[in-house]
């Protein structure tokens, strides 16, 4: 047994929580002498984040962020379409990292034949996904939101029209247009997010939108939601704190898919953060080397390491009073864990006791060479920020 004292809660309070074996005993209450005592020293004590769709199994990033459990997309090499890679994937973070595959939605993500979805299931797959690109035959889509709705599985998907933006790397407008930057509409999201809705409506099936992160999009997502519609949706800090302004010297760091947004999309963005239309944040962790990122903007490859940052740039939400600390948590673990039916991200009697004792107010700089993820890729490199992971617990087995 081990006993958490003088640490603080999400929900504000101050208390004690005991942890027996894998899973949590007690909150507050009497706690048996025999316990072995974790001084938290006034920290705060949460649920360890559950990163939902991960590019990358990077367990050194991962435990600095404070991410116990992630779920890996299936873009990997090969695409995880088959029961066997889907085992393999699931065993790559033991023993420190809970990895969830998430299977590839179509053979080889050529959106084009659905892949196996029962024998995934079994095999450990806790959800369907597009990967990096839509499917933008609407058959295929229409069959693998009932394929999935029949084996209660989610389906996650990416949300951009390919058709509109196939070539592009930007988002049309000022910043594309001044640099020369192939761009597409940001329409090309609502455009993509209005006809998978529509399948929702006549399948019935739970879709989950990776990352939403234009106003019209998140206008039809807080529309559908209120008709009742099982859907949820997503997005990363990066397109919550930085707009399209970030790509202005032609940063690569900043090359990411979906493209960064116009500054009144972002601040739509964070809206919807606040009224609950977007329901989770993670990391979009994708660590490329200098060999994807060192090219000209349009051919170095999109994607960000963001594992390590998720955390403290996520805080910054509770600082501007966008939402409070209690909320910030269920976005960054009970709610993805809910999406991938997960037992996990609570901080409750009988939980798993995968938690973090963390320093909100712990200085830092991000250094992205000094960075624990794979590749240090990050839009972020040289900005102060607060907020470090200071022990990890698996199982109530400490990781970090």
């Amino acid at each position: 047994m081990k006993l958490f004292t003088n640490v603080r809660l999400p929900d504000g309070s101050a208390s004690h929580v005991l942890i027996d074996g894998e899973r949590i005993a007690g909150i507050g209450g009497n706690a048996p002498p025999e316990a072995e005592t974790v001084d938290g020293r006034g920290a705060l004590l949460a649920p360890a984040i559950v990163d939902l769709g991960v590019f990358r199994v990077d367990g050194p990033a991962f435990r600095f962020g404070g991410i116990a459990r992630a779920a890996l997309m299936p873009d990997q090499s090969p695409p995880l379409d088959d029961p066997g890679l889907i085992q393999r994937a699931a065993y790559s973070g033991k023993p420190d990292i809970w990895v969830h595959p998430l299977a590839a939605a179509t053979r080889g993500l050529d959106g084009r034949e659905l892949a196996e979805f029962g024998l995934m299931k079994a095999a450990g797959a806790k959800a369907v996904a597009t990967g990096r690109s839509w499917i933008s035959n609407s058959g295929v889509m229409h069959r693998a939101l009932s394929y999935a709705a029949a084996f209660d599985l989610t389906v996650i998907t990416h949300s951009e029209d390919s058709g509109l933006t196939a070539d592009a790397v930007a988002t049309a407008g000022e910043t594309a247009t001044r640099l020369g930057l192939p761009s597409a509409p940001a329409r090309a999201e609502a455009m993509a997010v209005a006809r998978d809705l529509m399948l929702v409506e006549e399948t019935g099936a739970r879709l989950h939108f990776r990352q939403v992160t234009t106003r019209a999009a998140l206008d039809l997502i807080r529309a559908a939601k209120s008709r009742g519609l099982p859907v949820t949706c997503g997005i990363t800090p990066a397109h919550l704190f930085l707009s399209d302004n970030a790509v202005a010297d032609f940063r690569t760091f900043a090359h990411l898919s979906p493209p960064l947004r116009s500054e009144d999309d972002r601040q739509a963005a964070i809206e919807a953060v606040g009224d609950g239309t977007i329901d989770l944040l993670s990391s979009g962790h994708d660590p490329r080397g200098p060999e994807d990122k060192r090219l000209p903007f349009a051919d170095a490859a999109p994607g960000a390491a963001g594992a390590e940052t998720l955390l403290a740039l996520s805080l910054n939400l509770v600082r501007d009073g966008v939402i409070g600390l209690e909320r910030l948590f269920e976005l960054l673990a009970a709610n993805p864990s809910r999406i991938l039916g997960l037992d996990g991200g609570r901080l409750e009697v009988g939980a798993p006791a995968d938690l973090i004792l963390v320093d909100p107010e712990a200085p830092w700089r991000v250094d992205s060479d000094k960075m624990r993820a794979a590749a240090g890729n990050t839009p972020f490199d040289k900005l102060p920020v607060q907020g470090r992971v200071l022990r990890l617990f698996k199982g109530g087995r400490e990781i970090l």
